[in-house]
């Protein structure tokens, strides 16, 4: 299956061409996409979310700081992102093009060469994850194919054949979709129960394989479930949000949202409506912020 979106306004042009992948990818990966344009800010915030992403980049570097605390650095080949638990600043240069894939939490695990843990907030290189001369094979085919679907399914057919058998891989899966279809309103306590395993063997499994504990994963579905359920167009009652989305109080909720984006819920809904205000309409307005 297929999707492109090209946004064209203010002189600005961006094709977003996404595809599904087939068996047995799908279980891994949402979706392979590509991108070229014009980004429509030099910086964006991605609050972090219950996913991880694989970027293959065939333009000029852009530049990823993972936290506050952290030095800006330049990913020229591309680069690679286990769930992050904080958000994270993306600089773009004055025009992108770029394949990736976005993948579901546990997804990275069979193409990695070590846990995911060892990545948790700390964005690598692609170079660093498959090494120099496969990497720039694959970014030179890439780069000689005839357009993006053929991009898209030379990306697939990489992964495919990298694909590997993954210790623990099946009792993650299950223990994260059950995590994700009740976003996150689950106790963790009983799905090691159900699993058959003790909660310290499934804690280990998840940082291996995703990056961060069960619990921390639970807490990514539901703040993520809880923003996409805002409607900046409207005015917000936060008490209800909140509750509706089982935090314990609205100063709970409201220390949740400042951890995971750094900022409050109303100046989180000031800079949406910006974005929404400056690029209706957008292939990538619904989860990056403008950082400038």
């Amino acid at each position: 299956m297929w999707a492109t979106t090209i946004h064209v306004g203010d002189a600005v042009r961006v094709k977003y061409v996404s595809k599904v992948p087939r068996p047995p990818l799908d279980g891994l990966i949402d979706d392979l996409y590509y991108l070229e344009g014009a980004p429509p800010y030099a910086r964006l915030t991605l609050p972090p979310s219950p996913s991880a992403l694989l970027i293959v980049n065939l333009g000029t570097p852009f530049r990823i700081r993972a936290g506050t605390d952290i030095e800006t650095t330049e990913y020229a080949d591309g680069c690679v992102v286990t769930m992050p638990t904080r958000a994270w600043e993306f600089g773009y240069p004055p025009r992108t093009r770029s394949v990736g894939v976005h993948l579901k939490p546990w997804g990275l695990a069979p193409f990695l060469p070590m846990p995911a843990a060892e990545l948790c907030d700390r964005p690598v290189t692609l170079e660093q994850v498959w090494g120099r001369s496969a990497t720039a094979g694959l970014r030179d085919r890439l780069a000689t194919a005839k357009g993006p679907h053929e991009m898209l399914t030379l990306l697939e057919q990489e992964l495919t054949r990298r694909l590997r058998e993954t210790a623990g891989l099946g009792l993650v899966r299950h223990t994260s979709n059950a995590i994700a279809t009740t976003s996150g309103a689950v106790a963790i306590g009983d799905l090691s129960v159900a699993a058959g395993v003790s909660s310290t063997h499934l804690a280990q499994r998840f940082k291996e394989l995703v990056g961060v504990t069960p619990k921390r994963l639970a807490r990514a579905y539901r703040f993520t479930a809880t923003v996409f359920a805002i409607n900046p167009a409207e005015p917000v009652d936060w008490g209800d949000l909140a509750c509706a989305a089982g935090y314990f109080d609205q100063a709970h909720f409201s220390h949740e949202f400042r951890a995971f984006t750094g900022l409050t819920p109303t100046r989180y809904i000031e800079v949406r409506r910006r974005f929404l205000r400056e690029h209706p309409g957008h292939t990538l307005d619904g989860w990056p912020l403008p950082a400038d």
